[in-house]
């Protein structure tokens, strides 16, 4: 017995050296971005590592930054851990941990501990207690990003503003103190923290104390009440007196050259609103992940944020120099640099909106339509906690503020597609005349804005919205009267997520069954010109070895299809061959691609459906 015993110990301390090990190993210097990075000119879509498969779905990149909520309902938060320990500041760094952006371990017997804690913020706070307020990251720009270099004398200085509530105290300060160490002294006006009502005990006194020594200006604004991110951001923007307004999540960590680019862009265009790219720092072992470059923000029918990978025209936009900022339709949100003057110019936040959630597609909208742009900077790069789910919880319930500041957006910008908005989503629907946008619409007459139409055919040409000048409805197999209904999860950015299938129609709008098909013409033979058969999420029909599938839209020729108005066939472009009802020995109910016979089961009824 004395000797199992001994054997389990020895085997139990092995273990434990062994994941000490791989949490202090020297830095990979292989690449597991995804990307290739040797060719500086195009960015080559390789694979995904491993642990970035985590952060994609069918939708794309589902990471959404910015998840800064209000106040919790009614009841603890934290029902099974006490105030004694919400209120422990438990940050004890080791100064090997986390270092270059490796994972920090927890061994076994700290795994109940780590769990218990991870519930106050919904990462693990247990590591990222363990990794040092200045920890080191690597310098993951590009080759072309590094040498580069820009006169600090003529840049604009900015302030930062970094809103928080409750916040952990590693997390807080390393963003603060990653902010000050790469940022240059003369550029950094000042940082500006808005705690919005938090009531941890360590955030009061004890965080005054530390910045007060800090080596450069840093100011504490503190709300009595909460008021949510919108309202707490445009308390720190009356305070900052900086040229431009860098706004960052309490969870970050920024990278060698981060501001530069930034500034630099606002110089040279002062109607801008430029993002960082935004990296990703594990909510499990706070390993930093490089992030995917070659994407865009944009925002689904329900007007979420998604992130979209590059189009061909994206990706032809910025071949000739992939240091240059690209326009971006929606921005994150989060994080962001923009000028004071422009910011209070363009209208600044809709203080009408509440708590968090909506805003930055109001403002995406609203600087794009109103002759400013939304781009992104990939000389700058900018790690941000992604985390699976919020801590806190809306206050009157998610739909309540959330609907209601989409509504707000939808009505002051959207013109005739505020309809289609309202018809994908009820629970706005019902909270739209609730909502008192007459100074929003009066802001919108004096700065002469655009209209959404605009904005689709000149800011997001390759979105998959409908139109005047689309087909929008269903697509019913006509010997069968089934629809056509695109896959509702699984795959990843450009793998296909599933083969399309024929299911029973269903009378009210249901978003799998309705589709967006871009041919608009007819020629002398009957046939539409080729276009792309999109639906939401920015998934298009593609033809892979046979099967339909549905994939992320990529502006590439292999997903053109046309109509032909004599057969009801739809055809594959590129091929020649048509959408058909599945052959056996094929999976019965699914849609395959064959080649032409004219026979019932290839025709196709495009029943329109009205969405404006």
């Amino acid at each position: 017995m004395r000797f199992i015993k001994c054997v389990k110990l020895l085997v139990a301390v092995v273990v434990s050296l062994f994941i000490l090990w791989l949490a202090n190993k020297p830095r990979n210097t292989h690449d597991d971005s995804g990307w290739d990075l040797k060719n500086d000119d195009v960015a080559i879509p390789i694979k995904f590592g491993k642990n970035q498969r985590e952060y994609i779905d069918s939708r794309g990149i589902h990471v959404v930054v910015g998840r800064y909520v209000g106040d919790s309902l009614p009841g603890p938060s934290h029902p099974n851990l006490t105030e004694e320990v919400l209120n422990q500041n438990n940050f004890n760094p080791i100064p090997s941990q986390g270092e270059w952006g490796e994972p920090v371990a927890i061994l076994p017997h700290e795994h109940s501990k780590s769990q218990s804690l991870y519930r106050i913020h919904r990462f693990n706070l247990l590591a990222s207690d363990r990794i040092p307020l200045n920890r080191t990251l690597p310098d993951i720009r590009k080759p072309q990003c590094k040498a580069l270099s820009y006169n600090i004398n003529e840049l604009p200085t900015t302030s930062v503003i970094i809103v928080f509530h409750n916040e952990a105290w590693s997390t807080l300060l390393r963003t603060v103190h990653s902010v000050i160490n790469r940022s240059p002294p003369k550029l950094l006006w000042e940082i500006i923290l808005v705690d919005d009502a938090s009531n941890r005990t360590f955030l009061k006194k004890p965080l005054e104390d530390h910045v007060s020594v800090l080596p450069t200006t840093i100011i504490v604004l503190r709300s009595e009440k909460r008021i949510g991110l919108v309202r707490a951001r445009l308390m720190g923007a009356r305070e900052a007196t900086g040229d431009v307004l860098t706004f960052l999540d309490a969870h970050c960590e920024t990278t060698d050259g981060w501001l530069q680019p930034l500034l630099y862009r606002i110089k040279t265009n002062p109607n801008v609103a430029v993002c960082p790219i935004i990296d990703i720092i594990s909510d499990d072992t706070f390993a930093l992940l490089r992030s995917f470059e070659l994407h865009h923000g944009g925002m689904s029918w329900n007007l979420h944020f998604r992130w979209f990978g590059a189009s061909e025209t994206l990706m032809a936009e910025r071949r000739g120099n992939m240091s240059i900022p690209f326009r971006t339709p929606v921005m994150a949100g989060g994080l962001f640099a923009i000028g004071r003057d422009y910011f209070q110019e363009i209208g600044t936040y809709d203080d009408q909106m509440d708590i968090w959630g909506g805003e930055n597609i109001e403002m995406s909208l609203r600087i794009w339509q109103c002759g400013g742009r939304v781009e992104t900077s990939p000389c700058s790069h900018v790690a941000h906690v992604f985390r699976k789910s919020s801590p806190y919880t809306f206050p009157g319930g998610v739909n309540q503020i959330l609907y209601s500041n989409l509504a707000r957006a939808a009505l002051v910008w959207m013109d005739e597609w505020k309809e289609f908005f309202f018809k994908m989503n009820p629970e706005a629907n019902r909270l739209r005349d609730a909502q008192s946008i007459r100074s929003r619409l009066s802001l919108r007459s004096r700065l002469k804005c655009n209209d959404f139409n605009w904005y689709l055919k000149n800011v997001w040409p390759e979105n998959f919205f409908p139109g005047p000048d689309r087909f929008f409805g269903k697509i019913i197999h006509r010997a069968t009267g089934k629809c056509l209904e695109r896959p509702l999860g699984g795959g990843g950015v450009s793998q296909p997520i599933g083969r399309l299938k024929l299911v029973p129609c269903v009378q009210q709008w249901f978003d799998a069954h309705l589709w967006v098909a871009t041919w608009n013409s007819t020629r002398k033979d009957g046939r539409t010109l080729p276009g792309y058969l999109m639906s939401d999420e920015s998934l298009c029909v593609d033809h892979l070895d046979g099967e339909a599938r549905a994939m992320a839209c990529s502006g590439f020729s292999k997903q053109l299809w046309h109509h032909n108005l004599r057969t009801n066939a739809i055809v594959h472009g590129n091929s020649g061959l048509c959408l058909s009802i599945s052959r056996p020995p094929e999976t019965p109910g699914e849609v395959s691609v064959h080649s032409c016979d004219g026979s019932s089961e290839q025709q196709w009824t495009l029943q329109p459906e009205k969405w404006s």
